[in-house]
């Protein structure tokens, strides 16, 4: 463990989304355990990934070619474009199975808090897109937080004007979800975007 080589292939696992420092040293010990069988595939998987997966300049997803496979997809509906918040968003929506048309990743939402403005998302290049291309609905699907809200609100102010009909997902009551265990916003959300049975 006093070794800087084990120190920093730990500090650098830690770094990783849902790894903290405990975490960190459980792979470390693992990879360097497993060194034939894990370790080295991985490290060439990794160089791979990092030297070929590149960002798709349509859509901002990534991918191993530009424009990537979904943008290029015949059996995709070029009018319908959801617009995400990053591509793990993207990711989800396509576990899903249920979105056949194109996508847009923003890059992020907008938040005043953390200085993310218009300009350090992908809004201007969503715009440019919706004007040249044969979209009829733009499908915002963004998280259901404050910073999304504001960010949903900016872009229907600027995609309506273009003769786009612009959707939100539908909030409120999960499949499965008990009223007891739901928060208020929730509970309000659901409660004001109710639908006849």
């Amino acid at each position: 463990m006093n070794s800087p080589e084990i120190q920093l292939l730990i500090q650098h696992l830690s770094k990783l989304p849902g790894l903290g420092p405990r975490s960190g040293r459980r792979v470390a010990l693992h990879l360097l355990k497993k060194r034939e069988k894990i370790f080295r595939p991985l490290i060439q998987v990794m160089l791979d990934a990092e030297q070929k997966v590149k960002t798709c300049q349509v859509c901002f997803a990534l991918d191993a070619t530009d424009p990537c496979s979904l943008c290029t997809d015949p059996k995709r509906d070029p009018q319908q474009l959801c617009v995400v918040q990053d591509v793990a968003d993207l990711w989800a929506m396509e576990r899903v199975n249920t979105f056949k048309g194109l996508y847009h990743v923003l890059g992020g939402v907008l938040s005043a808090i953390d200085g993310v403005g218009p300009q350090q998302l992908a809004i201007q290049s969503l715009i440019e897109r919706v004007a040249k291309s044969q979209i009829t609905e733009v499908i915002l699907a963004l998280n259901a937080t404050v910073d999304g809200q504001t960010t949903i609100h900016y872009l229907t102010e600027l995609l309506r004007p273009m003769g786009v009909t612009v959707t939100t997902l539908a909030h409120g009551v999960p499949i499965g979800g008990e009223l007891d265990y739901l928060d208020e916003g929730t509970l309000f959300t659901a409660f004001q975007g109710r639908r006849s049975a």
